[in-house]
């Protein structure tokens, strides 16, 4: 039985996260690092612990077998966000190779602990070329979408479609604009959530029209975040099953439409471990393997 799947709605069995305690460890290191990383402000050790907790459990009441990605004091606040080091598939993992520079460590810690644990690689995206995690998002068994972004470069593109084509896997690249500039969080994942095979939350201001045209000519439903629910992390949805999924509290309409929609929305409050550094419930988890 394979040890990773490549989906993003179906049930989810099992994945990775990367604790606050592991990743934050302490104030001496968020007081260095919450600057340069860009984030908005400052994360309240004390309160992203308790928010952190409340997040986890909620994978925990799911059934998933929840694994840790160990301390290292050598990676950066950023590795909390650990989609983003690696691709889950069928055949394997892949590892990438991060375009933000102080994350650069954070794919070779997470292939050590994969190695660790039996689960297959399948190939590494190796300099000059660039992928993270949060660009990439399964529409359907054969097709991985792929946002070219300051983050994700056409050398990566191009080293991701060579390990996936001899699989029948087709990438589907879209082009995203340069919104707030090269040292903003901005991913594809920023603004496409698929949470069932034919339903996905998107942010369509900010989506190009041919991938999005494509999206419809799939047959996905559009759900779609209104402006104020946009940097509140409205569109950063994690489905932890076809149509049930979680979500950062404080987007009532986002959650609201969902919910019309036929889906159960979990929440969990994000300030200090989502907002403040630009990554929601997607962005904290690497899911390894979902029930087909």
């Amino acid at each position: 039985m394979p040890h990773t799947h490549h989906s993003e709605y179906l049930q989810m069995v099992s994945l990775y996260i990367k604790t606050v305690t592991n990743a934050f460890i302490d104030e001496d290191k968020l007081q260095e690092e919450w600057e340069t990383l860009n984030y908005l402000s400052k994360p309240e050790l004390t309160l992203a612990k308790i928010e952190y907790g409340a997040f986890e459990a909620l994978l925990k009441n799911e059934g998933i077998d929840v694994s840790y990605f160990p301390r290292d004091a050598q990676l950066s606040l950023d590795s909390v966000y650990c989609r983003d080091a690696s691709i889950a598939t069928d055949f394997g993992m892949i590892i990438c190779s991060m375009g933000k520079a102080d994350r650069r460590g954070e794919p070779a810690a997470q292939r050590k602990a994969f190695m660790a644990h039996d689960i297959p690689v399948l190939g590494v995206i190796e300099s000059p070329g660039t992928i993270e995690g949060g660009d990439v998002a399964w529409l359907n068994e054969t097709t991985l979408a792929v946002g070219h972004t300051y983050r994700t470069n056409i050398e990566g593109i191009r080293q991701l479609k060579h390990l996936l084509a001899p699989n029948g896997v087709q990438v589907i690249v879209a082009d995203l604009p340069h919104y707030r500039g090269e040292t903003d969080v901005f991913h594809l994942m920023s603004i496409l959530s698929p949470v069932d095979k034919d339903l996905a939350v998107v942010y369509s201001p900010l989506m190009p029209i041919r991938f999005r045209t494509y999206l419809r000519d799939l047959g996905f439903e559009l759900i779609e975040v209104p402006d104020d629910e946009f940097d509140s992390m409205g569109c950063n949805v994690l489905a932890v099953g076809p149509r049930k999924c979680i979500m950062v509290e404080g987007n009532p309409k986002t959650r609201k439409a969902l919910e019309k929609a036929g889906c159960e929305v979990l929440t969990y409050s994000g300030q200090e471990i989502s907002v403040k550094g630009g990554g929601g419930p997607t962005c904290l988890t690497r899911p390894l393997k979902r029930r087909r």
